[in-house]
C-alpha cells in the first residue's frame, strides 16, 4: 500500500481558513504509482467555484484531453461551468495535468460527491494526478459533511475510470455481479441526478444509453490496463460509445477514513 501525507499550505487571500481553495498535496507512491520504487511527487490541487474559471483555464482543459479518446471541445467544457458548482484542477510545476467538475450535495439525505466531466492528462504520473483530485474531492466532502459517510458517483466509458474509486468501499457495479437492491436503487438515483432517461437505463448492467451527444465521463487511461479483471472489462462491452452510452458507478467513503484528510 502507498502512504499518503497531505500537509496543507494555505494561500493568504483573506478568505476564511475552512474555505481556502489551495492545497499542496504530497503523495508518496510505491510501485503502483511510481517508476519502480518509492518516489515523491508534488501536485498542486486547487478547487474553486466554477463561476471563477476564466477563458484561459478552459483552453488549458481542452489541451489536457486532446490526446485521449474523449476529446472534449471548448464549448462542452464551458457548458460544465453552468451545470456544476465546483472545479478541481491539478498542476505540476504550474502546468495543468487534470481537472474535474463536481458538486457536493445530498441525494435523498445522503451526503454525496457527484463528479461530472473530468479529464487526466496522459503522462507517466496520470494515476498520481487522478488520486490527488479524488482526495481533494473527498477532503471537501468531509468539510461539508463532517462525521458522515459519503457516496461518490461518476459516469464511465472505460475500465480505467474505476481507478478513481480505489480508496472507496462498496463500489458498484462489482466484479462478482451480485448487486443488491440498494445498489440498483443508487444507480437509478444517479441516472436521475445526471438528467438521463430512466427508460433507457439498465439497472442490472448499470448502463445508461446516450442521446447521440458526447458523454461527460471521467476521461482517464490507466498506466496498467492489462491488470483489469476480465469481469470489469466486460461491464463496458454493451456500451455504444458513439451514441454516448455510459456506465453508472459509485462507492462509499467512510467517515473514519475521511477524518484523516483534514
Amino acid at each position: 500500500m502507498c502512504g499518503v501525507g497531505i500537509p496543507l499550505r494555505i494561500r493568504q487571500d483573506g478568505s476564511p481558513a475552512d474555505t481556502d481553495i489551495f492545497q499542496q498535496v504530497y503523495l508518496f507512491l510505491d510501485n503502483n504509482y511510481g517508476n519502480g520504487g518509492l518516489v515523491s511527487v508534488t501536485i498542486e490541487v486547487e478547487t474553486k467555484d466554477c463561476s471563477m474559471l476564466g477563458d484561459a483555464e478552459l483552453e488549458e482543459m481542452t489541451e489536457v484531453c486532446a490526446d485521449g479518446p474523449n476529446q472534449f471541445e471548448i464549448g462542452l467544457i464551458s457548458k460544465q461551468t453552468e451545470e456544476w458548482v465546483l472545479c478541481t484542477t491539478a498542476r505540476e510545476n504550474g502546468r495543468l495535468k487534470g481537472f474535474s467538475f463536481f458538486t457536493l450535495e445530498r441525494i435523498g439525505g445522503t451526503p454525496s460527491v457527484i463528479i461530472g466531466l473530468a479529464s487526466i492528462a496522459r503522462t507517466s504520473k496520470r494515476d498520481t494526478v487522478l488520486k490527488a483530485i479524488v482526495t481533494e474531492h473527498l477532503r471537501r466532502s468531509v468539510l461539508a459533511f463532517p462525521d458522515e459517510d459519503v457516496v461518490m458517483g461518476a459516469r464511465l466509458n472505460d475500465p480505467s475510470g474505476f481507478e478513481a474509486f480505489k480508496s472507496l468501499t462498496g463500489v458498484a457495479p462489482a466484479p462478482n455481479g451480485k448487486e443488491s437492491g440498494e445498489d440498483r436503487a443508487w444507480g437509478k438515483r444517479l441516472v436521475k441526478r445526471y438528467g438521463m432517461s430512466s427508460l433507457s437505463y439498465d439497472e442490472h448492467k448499470f448502463v445508461a444509453k446516450g442521446s447521440e451527444e458526447t458523454a461527460c465521463v471521467i476521461d482517464h487511461t490507466s498506466l496498467k490496463p492489462e491488470k483489469f479483471a476480465p469481469e470489469v472489462v466486460a461491464f463496458f462491452k454493451p456500451l455504444n460509445l458513439k451514441r454516448g452510452d455510459v456506465l453508472i458507478a459509485y462507492g462509499w467513503a467512510m467517515a473514519e477514513d475521511l477524518e484523516k484528510l483534514v
